[in-house]
């Protein structure tokens, strides 16, 4: 990344940050990490969850705060904004270090013996490493601050529900976490970075996602007659068809304003034009700007088609997050991280996601950056995607993670 500049822990006479992530403290983070993996719980039901990071944050001499919303918490490490933490560090912007909890609604279908036990649930995202980072980072720098080696306060947030629109961030914020903050940032699992290696990228690292659903009416009929009806079957393929061909020519192709959609449905016999018809997809845009404009864009487009074919659509258009886009200066401090752990060579450029996070919620209130954190096994070629109920990770990158974190506090 040619806007970032080197740190001088590439110098082998460097002193090496404190930080490092014990060998004992190491082996409870991998058990911590399996049993969230054993019991995973969905967006804003993350009960167990939570209790079991209170209970641990609390054995450390630590005080959580358990969310308004009932699941997830917040954590400071000394003094935020007047409120006393676990050891008096000077009381200014804290640092915050964020971790999503929620696991998704599809089948574990791993053979290991972490797998989940829970049907039908699964941390297919790797938000279970996130949540482990977190508190790992979260334990070696109470104990850093118990020794008053801690140079800035520092706030663990644990945020429920990142898997359902618009995000449990978007709450969270209204829960008050950011009071106090002056930065934030979080790692995301990647599958295409090696662990031990973290991708990072100044400006958009992932896309807005929005979800749209649309349902089509007009009077049916008989095959036989279609021009006494609305030929609601057409009009549905047309809708599927033109509205994204019509979106690509209203923004600049650089905003990359994408509508695909998930779902068409229509009909139940062969010789019947039905009364209705209904579609769903996503709205996926890759610049902010764009989509501000996209629900006017998408509502338009939709009409025109649905108008032109006979049909009367009813639009519902769900807000869901916008990009997350990486301030420079957060950019800069976890690369300097990244290299006073393990060298610049550990460092590598990431491209913009087409996925959504909500973590872009955070980034609308204090400025903050998001690391791509490699899960891949060294060596392999390929690994298991995101969102899949094979998914697992290489859990070195739990240790990574944890003195990442540790070592942009501590800078």
């Amino acid at each position: 990344m040619n806007q970032l500049m080197s740190h001088p822990a590439d110098d082998p006479h460097a002193p090496a940050l404190p930080g490092t992530l014990p060998e004992a403290l190491r082996a409870e983070l991998l058990a911590f990490r399996r049993d969230l993996h054993m019991h995973p719980e969905l967006g804003n039901q993350e009960f167990r969850t939570t209790a079991a990071l209170k209970d641990r944050l609390e054995r450390a001499g630590l005080r959580p705060r358990v969310l308004a919303t009932g699941t997830g918490l917040v954590c400071d490490i000394g003094t935020v904004d007047g409120t006393p933490g676990s050891a008096g560090t000077p009381a200014r912007g804290a640092l915050a270090l964020r971790a999503d909890i929620d696991a998704l609604p599809i089948p574990d279908t791993k053979t290991v013996d972490y797998a989940s036990t829970v049907p039908g649930r699964a941390h297919a995202c790797g938000h279970d490493v996130h949540t482990t980072v977190v508190l790992g980072a979260g334990l070696v720098l109470a104990d850093l601050a118990r020794q008053g080696r801690l140079p800035r306060p520092v706030r663990l947030l644990f945020q429920p529900a990142e898997e359902v629109l618009p995000g449990g961030a978007a709450e969270a914020v209204e829960c008050g976490v950011l009071d106090g903050v002056g930065q934030i940032l979080a790692v995301h699992c990647d599958p295409r970075v090696d662990a031990g290696r973290i991708g990072l990228r100044i400006g958009p690292i992932t896309s807005a996602c929005d979800r749209l659903e649309v349902t089509l009416e007009g009077p049916g009929g008989h095959t036989a007659r279609p021009h006494l009806t609305t030929d609601m079957v057409t009009a549905a393929a047309r809708v599927a068809v033109d509205v994204p061909a019509l979106i690509a020519r209203r923004v600049d192709a650089r905003a990359g304003l994408a509508v695909t959609w998930g779902r068409l449905e229509s009909g139940h016999a062969c010789n019947v034009i039905p009364q209705r018809a209904a579609l769903s997809g996503t709205v996926r845009c890759l610049d902010l700007h764009a989509w501000r404009q996209a629900p006017d864009l998408v509502h338009a487009a939709i009409d025109e088609v649905a108008t032109l074919h006979g049909a009367k659509s009813q639009i519902d258009y769900v807000r869901g997050v916008p990009p997350v886009v990486n301030e420079a200066d957060s950019v800069q401090l976890l690369h300097d991280a990244m290299a006073a752990r393990r060298g610049t060579a550990s460092v590598e450029d990431t491209e913009q996601s087409l996925g959504g996070e909500d973590f872009s919620w955070y980034l609308e209130r204090v400025p903050g950056a998001m690391a791509r954190l490699g899960v891949r096994p060294p060596g392999e070629l390929s690994s298991l995607d995101l969102h899949r109920g094979d998914f697992d990770v290489d859990e070195h990158a739990i240790t990574v993670g944890v003195e990442l974190f540790t070592a942009a506090a501590l800078l």
